[in-house]
């Protein structure tokens, strides 16, 4: 981005921005849209939270509600980094309420309900950006140059390492927190999606939430591909290689320096026998800037712009689609057994939706449209009113009724992720 931009976008003509949910991660786009000058607004269903993520940033509000937030006609932008299972219904309000919106990875935890986004940016003319957070990063975009412009020759594997020794999580297994981003840097990096996936993992810290995995991946190009994510590793590893017959890149972004080298290695065929050649190595100057902030940039210029963003809804929803691959494979190799499958056949209906993670005891009463994420258990003969969203870890106990003026009752049982649900009126 120019410097006339940039000063543009950090002068008086700049899009006014809110950001909805301020933990976590929430708290540095916080930091970045004030820096740029854009941040008018937060919330945060925890208003200590918001009140503690804005107390240095003089000028900047705290909605009581998300309503007040929408109801802005100064706001064209809202980020949300609130919890992922709540990314469908917060950024469809956003859109349908006329806001451009940048969500957080994942796009959505479901392909239907991304395509949904999907189709309510294009019918309002709306900009729609997903938090893939490596498709901002100078490194990854002076390697696209590399690729692009055939200094590693055929491309003819790639492979990717994020490892951690970090905080776990117990809402998601470490596929679903730590791929997308790997994911959508290898599609953005090939420009292609793989046409086979497999994926296998283990669960050693907590029953059924693999905190290791291993994604396999075939392109059509004939490329080949693996994606290791796992927070059990002694050390911080984010590398990512790429083997060319002509030449190799290294991209490691958990390096102090040199993050992106070429290897002058290849390949040199005596006597029908393929014999390795290594050469010198060369690092690549890369800019410094903050990815981050680099997309916070990019979002307020597409919002200023029009312009199709890098990583905007068709990107997120191809992102998606290949994490949902991964999972499903992930589950069908895994320790699934065939007597909780046919205990539980009602799992699949075209009435309600629940995710693989979900625990369901029969005979219970579902609602019509109701959705039940990752991790939830309902227990025998609870009930479930129609339009209910029950997000992560939350338990329905035996013989509870959940129904419009028992919302509050999920918000209590489910913790900050289901207080959301609650909170901005989405249970």
């Amino acid at each position: 981005m120019t410097a006339n931009k940039m000063n543009t976008l950090n002068g008086f003509d700049r899009p006014k921005i809110a950001v909805v949910g301020t933990g976590y991660w929430g708290k540095n786009h916080v930091r970045n849209f004030y820096s740029l000058g854009a941040l008018k607004q937060v919330f945060d269903f925890d208003q200590d939270i918001a009140q503690e993520a804005v107390k240095a940033f003089r000028g900047v509000s705290v909605a009581t509600s998300y309503e007040e937030v929408l109801a802005d006609a100064e706001i064209r932008g809202i980020v949300v980094a609130t919890p992922a299972e709540t990314h469908h219904e917060v950024a469809l309000k956003a859109l349908r309420a006329g806001k451009d919106v940048l969500v957080e990875k994942p796009l959505a935890l479901s392909i239907s309900d991304g395509e949904e986004l999907v189709r309510a940016a294009k019918e309002r003319n709306a900009i729609l950006m997903v938090g893939h957070i490596l498709l901002y990063h100078p490194g990854v975009l002076k390697l696209k140059e590399i690729i692009d412009h055939g200094d590693l020759g055929k491309i003819q594997y790639i492979y990717s390492n994020r490892l951690s020794m970090g905080k776990v999580r117990s809402e998601e297994n470490i596929l679903w927190s730590f791929a997308p981003h790997d994911i959508s840097m290898v599609l953005f990096l090939l420009d292609e999606c793989p046409n086979e996936v497999n994926a296998a993992g283990f669960c050693h810290l907590q029953k059924d939430i693999e905190d290791v995995t291993i994604s396999t991946l075939r392109f059509p190009s004939g490329v080949g591909g693996h994606i290791h994510v796992c927070w059990m590793n002694p050390f911080k590893e984010h590398r990512l290689v790429i083997i060319g017959d002509k030449k190799m890149a290294v991209f490691e972004d958990s390096a102090p320096d040199k993050k992106l080298q070429i290897f002058n290695c290849n390949f040199e065929w005596v006597n029908r026998t393929p014999l390795p050649h290594r050469g010198d190595t060369e690092s690549v100057d890369i800019a410094p800037d903050e990815p981050l902030k680099m997309e916070c940039l990019h979002f307020l210029d597409c919002i200023k712009t029009r312009r199709r963003p890098r990583s905007d809804g068709r990107e997120g929803l191809r992102t998606l689609k290949v994490l949902q691959q991964c999972y499903e494979s992930l589950k069908s190799n895994g320790a699934r057994k065939a007597k909780e499958e046919a205990a539980a056949p009602e799992r699949v209906t075209s009435d309600f939706y629940s995710h693989d993670t979900a625990v369901i005891d029969y005979p219970c009463s579902i609602g019509k449209d109701t959705k039940i994420w990752h991790f939830s258990h309902v227990m025998h003969n609870a009930q479930i009113g129609e339009n209910s969203n029950i997000g992560a870890n939350v338990l329905i106990g035996k013989g509870v009724r959940i129904g419009p003026a028992m919302k509050n009752d999920v918000a209590r049982q489910s913790g900050r992720d289901g207080a959301w649900h609650a909170g901005l009126g989405l249970a």
